[in-house]
């Protein structure tokens, strides 16, 4: 008789929902004279960052996180739009109540993307295809924005059929199609795949999940530590980690990049405490509290160094905060050189606030 851990995991049906070009739809939605045309949502001058591209951007090969300069250089014509962060909360906000209707398990991953695992089926619809439709559906009636779905058996294909047939698309992946779905694919698709180990994994000859399929568990351990395991797991289209609607945020941090570099020490330490003051905001507005202050500045030379303190006890206010930021920049005093960005992160969170809507916004202070 099988024992209890014999048993195979359970067969879930989950949807991973992600908004199109979010940032950009809501400024296009909300000026009707941007429809249509080429989009980005951050700063256009100095050290500015595109925080999201429309479609029409997209098509020139504007990209988030690319320099403005370099956006403008491949569209001249591209219209660039302050970020209104308060907007595109309350609008994900929204899309979440709906998601809400349909499950109560809802894994945020961001402002615009999530995990819902419908397996339970409370709506009674014939199917998880139906589910992730009429909520695309809804979203778009009740917010006039479009969305993409994809739909799996477990998170990691969910994740990567989302991005089959963007944008306003859906695409589904079943059991009979997980492995083979995956053999198709560039592992530089793959979550958990970054730039570096996809640069890694080509110097040893994969390129396709089929590639990394061909390696065994030891090889894959051997090559990449702990994560091997995970890989060789994605390659035959295996992921069981279950939607956690619970999932905590274990740091809050602020950055930022200054449109010229900052040479004196009350420059980097005004720098500094607007930081601070952006990392308090969110643990005041959550709860989240903790023990670990770190500042990072990055100097003219794009060398970029890090201090923190562990304290006894959970930071417990702002001017807690200033002080133990302030402190740790001053022993980088003389400044050798411009400093060009400051961040300030508080973690160590000995109860972890939760993050219903994690933002993920801490580098889109450099498009500001």
């Amino acid at each position: 008789m099988s024992s209890q851990q014999d048993k195979p995991p359970p067969i879930r049906k989950i949807i991973h929902v992600d908004q199109d070009a979010f940032f950009a739809s809501v400024e296009q939605r909300d000026a009707p004279e941007l429809r249509g045309k080429p989009v980005a949502v951050g700063g256009s001058s100095g050290r500015g960052v595109v925080a999201a591209a429309s479609y029409e951007a997209r098509a020139f090969g504007v990209r988030s996180a690319m320099p403005s300069v370099t956006a403008l250089r491949r569209c001249p014509d591209l219209v660039f739009v302050r970020p209104r962060f308060d907007v595109y909360r309350a609008v994900s906000q929204a899309i979440r109540t709906i998601f809400l209707d349909y499950t109560p398990l809802v894994e945020p991953l961001s402002l615009d993307e999530a995990y819902l695992d419908v397996t339970a089926n409370q709506r009674g619809l014939p199917s998880a295809t139906a589910t992730a439709e009429e909520i695309r559906a809804r979203i778009l009636a009740e917010t006039g924005l479009t969305a993409s779905a994809g739909i799996s058996y477990n998170k990691f294909l969910a994740k990567l059929a989302s991005d089959q047939n963007k944008p306003n698309g859906q695409c589904v992946i079943p059991p009979s199609r997980g492995e083979a779905f995956v053999a198709s694919l560039p592992v530089a698709r793959f979550h958990g795949v970054g730039p570096r180990t996809a640069e890694k994994m080509a110097r040893l000859g994969i390129e396709t999940g089929a590639d990394l399929k061909g390696w065994t568990l030891a090889d894959l351990t051997a090559r990449f530590g702990k994560a091997g395991g995970w890989y060789h797991a994605i390659a035959r289209g295996q992921d069981h980690r279950a939607v956690s609607p619970d999932r905590v945020r274990k740091s809050s941090g602020s950055e930022t990049t200054f449109h010229n570099d900052l040479h004196t020490p009350e420059e980097v330490e005004r720098g500094i405490c607007a930081m601070a003051a952006d990392v308090w905001e969110w643990c005041a507005r959550t709860g989240g509290r903790g023990r670990t202050v770190t500042i990072k500045a990055r100097f003219s030379d794009f060398r970029t160094v890090t201090r923190s303190r562990t304290l006894n006890l959970a930071v417990g206010d702002r001017a807690t905060l200033d002080a133990v930021a302030l402190a740790l920049v001053r022993t980088l005093y003389p400044l050798p050189m411009g400093v060009r960005l400051v961040g300030v992160t508080l973690s160590g969170f000995d109860t972890p606030a939760p993050a219903p809507v994690p933002e993920q916004l801490d580098w889109l202070a450099e498009v500001a």
